[in-house]
C-alpha cells in the first residue's frame, strides 16, 4: 500500500491536559450554550445554528470574524462514546472541507487529557492545511476552551 493514504500521514494532532474534570470538558464539547463561548479562534464570536448531538446528527456553527466576514463550520456526528470520544465529519468553509475531527477524552484524576485529531482525505491536503496554520488556529481555539474551563471550574469551587 502506498504511503500516500497512510492514516498517520493524513492526520494532524494536538494534545492538551485541561485542569478540569472530564465531565466538565465533555459538557463544554456537547452543550450548545457552552460551545458558543469557546468554539473558534480568539476574536471570533460563535453562534450555534444547529446542534443535534447524536450519531447521524448534524451540527452547524457560524463564526463572525473581526472583519465582519462569516465563517461556517458544519458536520455530521459519526461516533459518540460518552466521556471518551466524539468523531464527526467537518467542513470549515471556506478554508477546510471534507475532514474528520476526533475529540478524545481521558480522565486523569481531576484533570482531563485531551487529544484532537483532524484526518484529511489525502496526505497532500493534510500538508496544505498544516502550512495554512492548523496548529496556531486550533491552539487558539483550545486556549479559549482552557480559559472557559478555568472559569467554570472556579465557579464550581
Amino acid at each position: 500500500m502506498s504511503n500516500t493514504n497512510d492514516l498517520k500521514n493524513r492526520t494532524l494532532t494536538l494534545k492538551r491536559t485541561f485542569n478540569a474534570p472530564i465531565k466538565l470538558v465533555w459538557e463544554a464539547w456537547t452543550q450548545p450554550e457552552h460551545i458558543a463561548l469557546w468554539w473558534g479562534p480568539k476574536g471570533m464570536e460563535t453562534k450555534v445554528i444547529e446542534h443535534n448531538f447524536s450519531v447521524g446528527g448534524e451540527w452547524k456553527y457560524s463564526m463572525m470574524m473581526p472583519d465582519g466576514k462569516e465563517f461556517i463550520a458544519d458536520g455530521v456526528y459519526k461516533e459518540i462514546v460518552e466521556l471518551e470520544r466524539i468523531f464527526s465529519s467537518a467542513n470549515f468553509k471556506p478554508m477546510t472541507e471534507g475532514v474528520e475531527i476526533q475529540a478524545l477524552f481521558e480522565e486523569n484524576g481531576d484533570k482531563t487529557n485531551f487529544t484532537f485529531n483532524v484526518v484529511h482525505p489525502t496526505e497532500e491536503y493534510c500538508k496544505q492545511q498544516e502550512e495554512m496554520g492548523f496548529y496556531n488556529g486550533w491552539a487558539s481555539v483550545f486556549d479559549r476552551l482552557g480559559e472557559f474551563l478555568q472559569k467554570e471550574t472556579s465557579l464550581n469551587d
